[in-house]
């Protein structure tokens, strides 16, 4: 993160002042990065590791200025990183060696719960794919995303990366609430995401009118203090922004983890001065699917999503936001070309035999609607991969990565 864009964007969470860099042992440079630092206003300190400004004060990040300031860089990573006793020697090899082996390694020594499974196949789980086809409407024919764009929430980066491969000349920032997955991004997922590790469930630690375009995605049902996020957001967005919420979990549908869930109406007074659309998402998904595009002209009121589970929410005043969005070209590739990690994949005389096999029963219960769009099994030539990646606009290439069979992933993602 830039020292322009640290102190241009950042302000304290609690008493709203900007911040300033402190000039002592805990502050690192290089090229125009700060690594490592001490932000500090009128009322608070802050913490930045491994390049991520953390805005939160608990014993954990008191814990961690403390060893910043004595010149403990990397304890303060490990602190942060709340890396348990068992796995501290794995982390410290990982540091040595300038990163996890893949992501899916990160995860594994990291995750502390079953989430782990839900961010390796997160990129071929049906929310992505509708997230994904809702963000290349939006990022194109025109472009009505502006930036710079907030990804709150954003966990791992897998927002961003989509984001980024429609948005390249745009800054992106991610905000969450736990250091260890913004660590993952910076190295997998969101290399050249600004992070910001702040929480919801207070005050955003940004000036406001910063974001034209705040993407929340999956994540809103879990916030206690929605109201106070709601004003947040379009604080930060403006009168003239735009809100993207796809998977907005309903209190009228049937949810897995469904968090403290609400009904579309609940939601609409939330962001009611930015006149909120609604929209079902299995009818995106299945346009999607379909390759029609998205057509982002109908629906729009609470009711017209009736008892859809996790229905896409799009607040903004610009009512030319709202029409219908020709299906585009799949996006260069940014990462390199993949087999969807759901498929198991095996080899015999020069074919390759793809079948979907779910990582776990719960899994399968809760996204069944992948087999709308993937194929349950299927044969491809044994050099497929080494074709795609060399022409990844080849016709056969480009309709397996619309089917998701194959997919765009940062390199040593599995």
């Amino acid at each position: 993160m830039t020292d322009a864009h640290l102190l241009h964007w950042l302000r304290c969470p609690y008493c709203g002042g900007s911040l300033g860099l402190a000039d002592n042992a805990a502050l690192v440079r290089t090229d125009d990065r700060i690594e490592s630092g001490v932000l500090g206003c009128d009322c608070c300190a802050f913490p930045i590791v491994a390049g991520i400004p953390v805005m939160q004060t608990t014993d954990v990040t008191r814990a961690a200025i403390e060893a910043l300031e004595a010149g403990r860089h990397d304890e303060a990573l490990l602190t942060l990183l709340e890396v348990d006793d068992l796995n501290r020697e794995l982390v410290r090899g990982w540091l040595r060696a300038g990163g996890p082996p893949t992501f899916r390694a990160g995860v594994d020594g990291l995750s502390r719960d079953a989430e782990g499974v839900w961010a390796i196949f997160r990129v071929a789980d049906p929310t992505s794919t509708n997230t994904e086809a809702l963000l290349d409407a939006l990022c194109t024919s025109p472009p009505v995303i502006r930036g710079p764009v907030l990804d709150m929430c954003g966990g791992f980066g897998h927002l961003s990366w989509w984001l980024r491969a429609r948005l390249r000349n745009v800054d992106l920032c991610i905000g969450d609430m736990f250091f260890w997955k913004l660590w993952l991004a910076g190295q997998f997922l969101a290399p050249d995401a600004l992070p910001v590790c702040c929480d919801g469930n207070a005050p955003l630690p940004f000036a406001r009118g910063t974001f034209p375009t705040v993407v929340l995605s999956d994540a809103f049902p879990y916030i206690w203090h929605k109201r106070m996020l709601a004003d947040e957001m379009m604080r930060l967005c403006g009168e003239d922004g735009l809100i993207v919420m796809p998977h907005l979990h309903s209190s009228l549908g049937d949810n897995h983890s469904a968090g403290v869930t609400l009904t579309p109406a609940g939601y609409a007074a939330l962001f009611a001065p930015m006149q909120p659309h609604f929209f079902r998402e299995r009818t995106l998904l299945a346009q999607a699917v379909r390759g029609e595009g998205l057509d982002l002209s109908a629906d729009a009121s609470p009711e017209a999503v009736g008892d859809d589970a996790a229905p896409t929410m799009l607040a903004c005043r610009n009512t030319d936001v709202f029409t219908r969005y020709p299906e585009v070209e799949p996006p260069p590739v940014q990462g390199q070309l993949c087999f969807n990690p759901l498929y198991r994949v095996t080899e015999s005389e020069g074919q390759l035999h793809l079948v979907v096999a779910f990582p776990t029963d719960d899994y399968a219960d809760e996204f069944q609607l992948c087999l709308t769009y993937l194929p349950e099994t299927l044969t491809l030539p044994g050099d497929v991969l080494d074709r795609a990646r060399l022409q990844p606009m080849a016709l056969d290439v480009v309709a397996l990565r619309r089917q998701r069979v194959l997919l765009d992933l940062p390199r040593r993602y599995c």
